[in-house]
């Protein structure tokens, strides 16, 4: 049996790589720290977008582990070009998982991305926290769960935490309550 943490970041000032967190973010990035100081923590891995790395900061702080930064964990571009009916595109990635926008990133792309990595965390490193995005994470737990689609997706919070575990090839997603 192995576990790890997937966990979505916490409250941002916007969607560029480079956006901080909020005044409100960084004080849950602060609460969150001390919710995660309860568990078993090995390893941090983050998506390299700051606000990822932000809201893991304080954890790494405290329990005073580097951050390992990790290019498949940043968040899915859906569109190259912007999009006015954005979130209708977005739903139609969940029915069909090779759809793609103009210089988008499929759905079976970006799952399969995000699938390598927690395996490899799952396989090497028991007791890892990975930070990710929205809309990434939710790919990930529809194709654990196909009930998990676009609807649900909406209703993840920032931050998020989601406990997985691996028992034998069985995957279990558990959803925690953040502070």
């Amino acid at each position: 049996m192995s576990t790890i943490y997937l966990i979505r970041h916490c409250e941002t000032t916007g969607q560029a790589p480079d956006a901080p967190l909020t005044p409100g973010g960084e004080e849950q990035a602060r609460r969150l720290c001390t919710q995660l100081l309860e568990l078993p923590i090995t390893h941090l891995i983050s998506s390299p977008y700051r606000r990822a790395l932000d809201s893991i900061q304080p954890l790494a702080t405290a329990l005073k582990l580097p951050i390992t930064r990790e290019d498949a964990l940043k968040e899915r571009q859906l569109s190259a070009v912007p999009l006015d009916d954005w979130q209708d595109h977005l739903r139609q990635t969940f029915f069909d998982p090779d759809y793609t926008c103009p210089g988008g990133e499929s759905s079976r792309i970006a799952t399969e991305r995000i699938t390598r990595v927690v395996d490899e965390a799952l396989q090497q490193h028991d007791g890892s926290i990975l930070v990710t995005h929205g809309n990434l994470l939710s790919l990930y737990l529809h194709s654990i769960d196909p009930t998990f689609g676009f609807e649900e997706s909406l209703q993840l919070k920032n931050p998020d935490i989601f406990k997985v575990t691996r028992i034998q090839k069985q995957t279990i997603i558990e959803h925690l309550v953040a502070f």
